[in-house]
């Protein structure tokens, strides 16, 4: 005698069954169904879609997520010929051929996947087949494919240990920062890496734009290929169209003998860093827009066009918005290069991350200098979070710079430059005192807190409170009140979004 023990992944219904022996204490048979049990529930909690046939093409297993999706009940399809269940399904081929079929492409209710085939043998013979889908639609191979490459980029570059002038250096686990605008930006700079989309990158001068642009190559299908940056603001405007798309022998004077590649020439096949893209002129813009429609290059003085392969990833700390109102850049470059946006936070909005920047940059410093690094106290650590920081990261490696020499082995609030953290001591001062009155306490701790300590704060806070008047008198439009204070519109937008008015703007 024997008993039938369930070992389809199909819930509810009889399903396919396999002798246990009744001659097996009953423990044995106890630890043999909790097995089965096991794989059966493994089998359907899997992402991968898994179907087994017997020798004749008859569905012996499908799991549940693979019932799922081919609208079926998996208990109601055991033992129908597999091609009845599965459309362009080859598991017949394999049963009649003994041979395994690995990552072919199949289509399936109108999606193309990526399937394995494997035959089943039992003692030499051929006992049915099993065939499992890995990725539901191509965009899920690509996505892996890509982190591959990106790997063995990686690898390749440790094992070489060979960097070119124009290569890509960081990659996004060299940015330092565990806030939760870094971490969501990291999210985003992860799933849109892998694809060949444009990428425009924002943020205030110093927050480390091109740093995120050098991760999205190092972690994208192109890490293999060329890195070229190109700082737009840089290049003077004569120059610029030789810079970007290269030049012919004889092109101009003093043209180099032979001609010389553009930095789309050089980035074919992988990714072109525009830097500064908000100061590009006008008359560049449109032949940039053009070639980056067509994707073809006619470098200064050819006859013809070359076709060029490249993504292209710009950054500028410059209201574009602004810019295309006020006519000084073009809407629909714009809008190609916007494809996806990625903001980078300012320093004062991940104060969390002040510490960990610190002590790493200090860390970099003691590596060049063959120093200790030195220990940050917790009072230089407080003025440090207690400053605005204008010039973001950029400026606080420079001040640890100068504390770093000017201290010893523990810096201390005193090593400081004067003007990081002087309102915040300014305040405590104050806090310290004792005031004749409780009113006299609150005005004499609001002056402090508002009276600039530096030219550069007692300017910006004239500034602000310039603009501030203007848009009350123009009733909050914004043209008025650029007009009454004599400066471009563009120029209003960017000191808007440098005193934080933007935000508090209906």
């Amino acid at each position: 005698m024997t008993q039938q023990m369930p070992v389809s992944g199909a819930v509810g219904g009889e399903k396919m069954t396999a002798p246990l022996r009744d001659d097996l204490p009953a423990t044995s048979i106890h630890l043999e169904r909790a097995r089965r049990e096991l794989l059966r529930a493994a089998m359907d909690a899997v992402e991968e879609w898994v179907v087994v046939v017997d020798a004749q093409g008859g569905i012996q297993f499908l799991n549940a997520p693979y019932a799922e999706f081919l609208g079926v009940e998996a208990s109601e399809v055991l033992g129908r010929d597999v091609s009845e269940v599965i459309e362009n399904t080859r598991m017949h081929e394999v049963l009649e051929s003994g041979r395994a079929e690995l990552a072919q492409l199949q289509l399936i209710r109108g999606h193309h996947m990526i399937a394995h085939r494997y035959p089943i043998f039992r003692d030499g013979e051929l006992i049915g087949a099993i065939g499992s889908v890995l990725y539901h639609d191509t965009w899920e191979w690509r996505q892996v494919n890509a982190q591959v490459q990106a790997l063995e980029a990686e690898v390749d570059y440790y094992r070489q240990a060979l960097e070119t002038p124009t290569g890509a250096r960081w990659q996004l686990s060299d940015i330092i920062g565990d806030s939760p605008a870094m971490r969501e930006l990291a999210c985003k700079v992860r799933k849109i890496a892998p694809g060949g989309a444009s990428v425009l990158i924002r943020g205030e001068s110093g927050t480390g734009k091109e740093l995120y642009a050098h991760a999205l190559h190092r972690s994208s299908a192109r890490a293999k290929g060329p890195f070229i940056k190109l700082n737009c603001a840089a290049i003077p405007e004569a120059l610029l169209e030789a810079e970007l798309f290269g030049y012919e022998e004889g092109a101009f004077t003093g043209a180099k003998r032979g001609g010389k590649p553009g930095k789309f020439q050089l980035a074919d096949g992988g990714t072109l860093f525009l830097d500064e893209v908000g100061d590009m002129p006008l008359a560049m813009q449109a032949k940039l827009l053009r070639v980056l429609q067509d994707r073809e290059v006619e470098a200064v003085g050819a006859t013809r066009l070359v076709s060029v392969d490249v993504r292209v990833i710009a950054a500028t700390h410059r209201p574009l918005e602004a810019l295309v109102e006020s006519g000084e850049f073009r809407e629909d470059l714009f809008y190609r290069i916007n494809v996806v946006p990625l903001k980078v936070p300012p320093l004062r909005d991940r104060r969390d991350d002040l510490p960990t920047l610190a002590t790493h940059l200090l860390s970099r410093l003691a590596r060049r200098s063959g120093r200790r690094p030195p220990i940050l106290s917790e009072a230089a650590l407080e003025r440090l979070c207690a400053h605005h920081w204008p010039g973001n990261v950029r400026e606080l490696e420079n001040v640890l710079e100068a504390a770093f020499y000017l201290g010893g082995s523990h810096i201390q609030p005193t090593d400081l430059p004067d003007a990081i953290g002087a309102r915040h001591a300014a305040t405590h001062q104050s806090d310290l005192s004792t005031p004749a009155s409780a009113s006299e306490s609150s005005t004499t701790a609001r002056e402090l807190h508002t009276t600039p300590t530096t030219l550069r704060e007692a300017m910006a806070q004239a500034e602000r409170q310039l603009i501030e008047d203007a848009l009350r008198a123009a009733e909050g439009n914004r043209t008025r009140a650029a007009r009454q204070l004599g400066i471009a519109k563009s120029s209003l937008y960017e000191k808007l979004n440098r005193h934080d008015l933007l935000a508090e703007m209906p």
